[in-house]
Formats: C-alpha cells, structure tokens, sequence
C-alpha cells in the first residue's frame, strides 16, 4: 500500500495541502445518547481527555440524561443526525417514529440508495431532520453548531440537494482516502459531495475513523497530519478494543506531540444563539 503522507492524502475540498493551518486532531465519539452504556463508556473517555467531543443523539433512550452531562459537565456536543437506527425515547411522537422508519427502509433498502434523491420522500425527510434540529435546541440550549450523521446519512442526497443542515455549521465530510485506494468514481462521487458542502458549510481538512486500529503505523500516519491541518478522527468507545485504546493509555503515547482539541476550534465558528427552555 502507499504510504500515507501529506501530499498523497486527498484533502477536503477547497483546501490545499500547503495552505497555512494551525494542526488540530479533534476525537470525536459518535452515538451519546444512544443508551446508557454507550453514554458511560464515551463519558470515561471524554473525562480522561481522550475525547475531545461528542455526537449527540436525540429522541433515544439515554438522551435526555446524555444532554444534562453535557451541559453541566462542559462537554461539546454536535447533532449525530439519525436516519437510520429506530428512536427510543418512551415520548417520541408516534408520527415522527413512523416518518423516520420510512426513511430508514428506503435508505437501508440499496447501498446506492442515499445517493438518489427521493422525491416522494421529500417532506418526510424535512420534518424528520427538522424535528432532530429543534430537539437539539430544546436539549442543549443552543443550535447546533456542528452536525455529522449515524451511518454518514447526512450526507445523503434528499439532505445535501435540498440544504436541510443548517448553513455555516461544521458539517462532517466524508472519509479520507489515499489516491488509487478506492475506485476513480467513487472518489470523483465523494470529491463532488465535499465540494457541495464547502458551499454552505465548514469543513475539516481530514477525516478518518479510528478503527481499524492495525496496523500500528497507520493512526501514527493519521495524527501526523494533525500537526499541520484539521483531523477529524471518528470513535465508537463502546467497541471494547476502541474503548481500551482510548483509556488505557495508548492514545496519548501516540497523541504526545500533537494539539487535541474540540470541534469549536475549527476557524470560522458561527455564533451559537442560545435558547430558552422555560
């Protein structure tokens, strides 16, 4: 495989590998919220400092709780879109968990299928991802600042062609790759995608995911980047070899001599607008 270096990582569009950037590795735990365990394994590691934010889901079982943490105990937290996975929540509206269970068949239906838009599932894609946005704000006490999707829907067509993420938010993009690794037109795809979002969105110069955690050289080669660009690393602690990685130890030895930090760090920041829950 070609080594993984600064020039041969496809960065994200609009950026060039030699623009000046002051390095950054965000470690971002998706799922918060989704149910208790998934909260508290994330919470040890946000606690050790091995995280240094959190993708929040609304309407599940651990959400409520999940956001109370969060606004106490300082932990930035973005929207984790969820198209696909059933809510949870005991009061979510029985529309809203009908709405979303049609757009999870269509999306699950074909591996192809989240890049054709839907006309038909036009408005039920608005309200369900209008619903998440507000639920968020009633949660949080602000809007969301940064949004990204469970199993990467936000980046479906019926959400990006129709602009339903919030313009100048940080918008996940997609995954990082090195030339010749995945297939020409499905990185041409992706290329266009993250072109789309830099319009309206900000966007990280990298992005990976933290597994697979073989071999060794491969998230040294990640967290190098950090020390000249934006990275973004996905992680599940709720996965128990992620989980042991990011608190036994291991992460830091690796992390040392680069700046870890939230997701609020990205330049250009939009002003958040709190809001009031009485």
């Amino acid at each position: 495989m070609t080594p993984m270096t600064h020039a041969n990582v496809l960065p994200a569009a609009g950026r060039s590998p030699e623009a000046p950037h002051t390095g950054l590795l965000i470690v971002n735990a998706d799922d918060w919220g989704r149910d208790v365990r998934t909260t508290e394994r994330i919470l040890d590691c946000a606690l050790l400092g091995a995280v240094s934010s959190v993708s929040a889901m609304v309407f599940m079982e651990d959400s409520e709780r999940a956001a109370a943490m969060a606004r106490t105990g300082g932990i930035e937290a973005g929207l984790h879109l969820n198209l696909t996975t059933p809510f949870s929540a005991p009061e979510c509206s029985v529309r809203l968990v009908e709405r979303q269970r049609e757009l999870a068949r269509y999306l699950l239906r074909h591996r192809l299928a989240q890049v054709v838009f839907h006309p038909g599932l036009g408005r039920a894609f608005e309200y369900v991802v209008a619903a998440q946005l507000d639920e968020f704000r009633r949660l949080y006490g602000v809007d969301p600042d940064r949004v990204d999707g469970h199993h990467h829907m936000h980046l479906c067509a019926n959400v990006l062609l129709r602009g339903l993420l919030p313009s100048g938010t940080l918008v996940r993009r997609n995954f990082s790759f090195q030339p010749g690794e995945k297939g020409l037109w499905n990185r041409l795809y992706r290329r266009l995608v993250d072109r789309m979002l830099a319009r309206r969105h900000r966007l990280v110069d990298f992005f990976f995911s933290l597994a697979p955690l073989e071999p060794p050289g491969r998230l040294q080669r990640i967290f190098s980047l950090a020390r000249r660009f934006s990275v973004e690393v996905e992680t599940h602690p709720v996965d128990p070899a992620e989980y042991r990685f990011l608190e036994g130890g291991e992460f830091f030895r690796r992390t040392e001599d680069v700046r870890t930090a939230p997701p609020s760090d990205v330049p250009g920041r939009r002003r958040l607008t709190r809001r009031n829950n009485s």
